[in-house]
Formats: C-alpha cells, structure tokens, sequence
C-alpha cells in the first residue's frame, strides 16, 4: 500500500451536499481532496431532478399536443420518439455533469479522484481509482455524501425478470405497451404520468390504500383523481407476491385484502424505495454503525458518533431532497468555517411533486395539526376559482394553508394544482418572514398571476383580534 496522501478533508460523493462543501473548505485554504467513483454531480445531475424533469417536460408537450383542439389549435395525430426523448434527457443530463466536473477541477487546492472510496481507518481512505490502482488518502474530517439507488423489493421470482428501476427506465428507446409499476410515491407517479403520455397504458400498483397515504386525505384523492383523468390505472391496497415472465409477458401476483388476482404487462417499473449506499465503505473499518437500513447516524450538526467523520444528504436517512442535501452543505461550512453553531433542528422541508398539475408542500398538513391539538385556521380554495388557472384551462386541485388561529401565522399549506410548486414556495417566504396570513390576503400582487390567487386564498378567514 502506498504512502498515505494527507488532506485537510476529504469528501466521498459529489452530489448537491458534496461538491460545494469540498468547493468552499478548499477556497478557505484547505487541502481537499473530493472522490467520485462514477459521474460527477450526484443523483439529482445524473439520474434524478435534471434528467426527470426534462423527461416530464417533453411529456407535457406530448399531453398539450393532443389536447390542442381545446385551445382552438388544430394538429395532426401525436406520436412521440422516445429515442429523441432519450437524447434530449442525455444531453441536459452531461451538461450539466460536465459543468460541475469543471467547476470542481478549477477550484485551486482541490483534487478531483475518480474511484471508489473505503475506510483504512477513522482517518484514512483506499481508493480503488479507474485505472485499477489503489490510492491512500489520510484527513482530519471525512465527510461521506454516497447518495442512494433504487430497493428492489425481495418478491419471488424478481430476479428472474427484467424489471425497470428509476435510472434504467430513462433508458428506453420505446414506449411501453403497458408499463406496470409497482410503488405509488412520489417517483412512481411521476414516471407512471410521464409514459401515460408518451403513449403507455400504465398500471400503478401500491400496498397503501391511497397515494401519498402521509398527506391529507383531499391531497391524496386529488392526485388520485387527476392520474386517472389522464388514463392511469391504479391498484391501490395491493401487496405484490410475486413476479415471472410468460412468453415475454410480465405477471404480477397481487393480493386485495382476502382476494388474490394477477396483473400483466410488457415493462414493469419497480419504485418502491431506495437505499444507502454504504456497503463498500468499510464503515466498521472507521469504527462507525450504519442503521438497521443502512442509513448513517448523524446528530443535528451532522456529525457521526467517530470524531472527524461527517454525514450530509440522502445518505443520513433524513428528507431525500436535494436542496436539503445543499442546506447540509450549508450547515457544515458556516459551522466548519465561519464558527456558527448551526443545526438541521426545525428547518424547513419544502418538495414539489411533478406530476401535472404539481404537488407543492411545506410545514405541516392539516390532519398533523389536528393530532397536536393545535388550534388552527384552514383556508382552502379550487383551482377552479383561480382566474389564471381558468384562463389556461389548468383548473384541477385546490390551494389549502393551515393558520395558526391565536397569531395568524402561516404553519403549512399544501397546493395541488398548476405551478403549485412556485405557489408553495412563495407561502412558504411568507412563513421564514414569520408574516401573518394577511400581508398575503392585502398584498398587491399583478394581474392576471398565479399569485394573486393568495388574496382570494385567505379572504374567507377573520384575522385574530390579538393582530
């Protein structure tokens, strides 16, 4: 084994946490040195946000393509090249890959290493670089930012098949005939959505009696609603039993409660979570324990149980989102350089769902409020009564915000609906500014917007007399 390299840190994975905390420790002076063993820019760059989304987006013009005639716009018949489809996610997807393998090659005083990371020790790494060698590094703080992949679920008979997961699906050259995919959260149905559009009969098949069965009841019957609208079927309350393919055709063995029946298809999606990737790090080598599920244990400052070791992002078993895998970042560098004291205690956890129309949501839901016992405000509106919605011809779902009664503080809300996320996102200003819900129900905002649609929100509730 080679002499060790020393670092003043070092950090495994490039992904949103990762990149920009090894960028600002070199720029403070440090040594660093950032790890990688497969494309710079983590999940959300490579396989996750860009990619999806620009996948979504071409699904949405495929969706408005057929619905042209509801705007006066006559077209021929849709079709949809799903090679050109598939190019078009590569390109954004090494775009912006490249970008961030540039940017971390120009930061002076920090090394990109292409290779898989493992602990010697609490302090020092092998790395198992591309070219075959093995390289030693050595550091004070080592801070792991390996992300997740997709679970796949230990049915009978699953890896006899060939099943889809959320990076492989991207893949296709082809439109399914019938895709079936089994897992109704937030990457089932976007990608259910999205191959509907494209031209797939879609099955969704989830063991939870309703989609997002952790959201409000009217959230969840709202999406439901919308999905089948646009030809998704869904299964709902069905535990999966077990997989095979027969004369090329995939068979789904679901149970309903008492009654047992079998789904088929030609693709199957499997959706039904992800995982940590933590097995080849050599944990027990830094004298760290990874969870019952692979997740490593952090305290709110991210710090693991090892003195020097760090953990951000996904792969702490907190909110798999990127932007709170930046706010990891965040959190790490004020501490680490500017001498903060900050934590992950009580921070916010905005997300979007991209189905069409969005799922937007942050704080907390209405039924959380009513099990704490709070005393609160609910103001709820369709899309329906928005006029920009109407004008676009976008009026599915509803607006809804949970007010604190006594202070008229905004606590959560939840937005089904067009651009709901963007419309959550400006709610949830209002609620960092710690405003009462009435700055939003006066505020002056341009017509014909989405915004405006706050002042009608909030009309209908009594500000508190202690305001």
């Amino acid at each position: 084994m080679p002499e060790a390299e020393r670092y003043d840190a070092v950090v495994i994975g490039t992904g949103q946490g990762g990149k920009p905390l090894a960028q600002a420790l070199a720029r403070a002076g440090r040594s660093v040195a950032i790890i990688e063993r497969d494309r710079v820019g983590g999940s959300c760059v490579n396989v996750g946000c860009s990619p999806t989304k620009t996948m979504v987006a071409s699904a949405r013009v495929a969706y408005l393509a057929r619905r042209a005639a509801d705007y006066g716009v006559l077209t021929g018949p849709v079709s949809v090249d799903q090679a050109v489809v598939r190019e078009r996610k590569r390109q954004i997807a090494d775009s912006f890959s490249e970008g961030n393998r540039r940017g971390l090659e120009r930061t002076k005083g920090l090394d990109l290493i292409l290779g898989e990371a493992s602990f010697a020790s609490p302090n020092e790494l092998d790395v198992r670089l591309q070219d075959g060698r093995t390289a030693r590094l050595a550091a004070d703080r080592i801070f792991i930012n390996t992300g997740l992949r997709p679970a796949i679920p230990g049915v009978p008979g699953v890896e006899s098949i060939d099943y889809l997961d959320s990076t492989s699906i991207m893949e296709l050259d082809e439109v399914p005939e019938h895709l079936l995919v089994v897992g109704g959260g937030y990457i089932g149905l976007e990608f259910g959505q999205m191959f509907g559009r494209f031209g797939a009969r879609v099955t969704v098949i989830d063991r939870n009696d309703r989609l997002l069965h952790r959201e409000d009841e009217d959230v969840s019957e709202a999406i439901a609603g919308f999905l089948q609208e646009d030809g998704v079927a869904l299964s709902l309350g069905s535990k999966l039993e077990a997989v095979r393919s027969v004369d090329g055709t995939i068979e789904l063995d679901v149970r309903d409660g008492e009654s047992a029946r079998t789904l088929s298809g030609s693709h199957l999606l499997l959706a039904a979570g992800r995982r940590p990737n933590t097995e080849s790090l050599g944990l027990e080598r830094a004298g760290l324990e990874a969870g019952s599920r692979g997740y490593i244990p952090v305290n709110e400052r991210l710090e693991t149980d090892v003195p020097g070791i760090y953990a951000m992002g996904d792969v702490t078993g907190g909110p798999a989102f990127t932007h709170i895998s930046y706010d990891d970042y965040r959190i790490l560098a004020a501490n680490l350089l500017d001498g903060a004291d900050m934590t992950t205690r009580g921070r916010p956890v905005p997300f979007t769902l991209y189905t069409d129309p969005q799922f937007g949501r942050v704080g907390i839901t209405e039924r959380e409020a009513l099990d704490q016992g709070l005393d609160v405000l609910v103001a709820k509106m369709p899309m329906a009564h928005v006029a920009r919605a109407l004008e676009s011809d976008e009026s599915r779902g509803f607006m809804k915000a949970i007010v604190e009664a006594e202070s008229g503080r905004i606590l959560g809300c939840a937005i089904v609906g067009m651009e709901g996320g963007e419309l959550m996102s400006m709610i949830q200003i209002a609620m960092m500014g710690d405003l009462p819900f009435t700055a939003l129900r006066d505020a002056i905002f341009a017509h014909p917007t989405l915004a405006e649609s706050l002042n009608n929100l909030f009309a209908g509730l009594e500000p508190p007399t202690t305001m």
